[in-house]
């Protein structure tokens, strides 16, 4: 069973905070889901990214997502292979990054492709 990356800020968590509707679709897979951020234990306090529904994992810039380096560590940490994972992220760099070292990438855009993520999972996850 293939695990759901979600990325955190700009994506699963906003200004406004968290986003149910996203949480809800990702309720509705038995998938194990990481949420995956840049932020320190600070910045985490402060952008909201705290008593999440899933795992977070930082590497607290060091380095970002934008880094491929993000992704290889990211893997090692939870023993996952590119193949075993999807990921929906919505900076381009990140996206990039992560989909060269093989991990199946959907480019979120929160204000508009809520369908489109829910037609990506459902053709990527097993």
């Amino acid at each position: 069973m293939k695990t759901i990356l979600v990325d955190a800020w700009n994506t699963f968590v906003t200004e406004k905070g968290m986003d149910y509707d996203l949480k809800k679709l990702l309720d509705s897979y038995p998938n194990p889901k990481i949420i995956l951020t840049n932020a320190n234990k600070q910045e985490c306090i402060t952008y909201g990214i705290v008593n999440m529904p899933y795992e977070v994992f930082s590497l607290e810039h060091k380095p970002n997502k934008t880094d491929k380096a993000y992704y290889l560590k990211m893997l090692s940490h939870f023993k996952l292979k590119p193949t075993e994972v999807v990921y929906f992220e919505h900076n381009a760099e990140a996206i990039n990054s992560a989909s060269s070292v093989g991990i199946n990438t959907f480019p979120y855009n929160k204000e508009e492709n809520l369908g489109g993520l829910r037609v990506f999972l459902k053709n990527n996850l097993d």
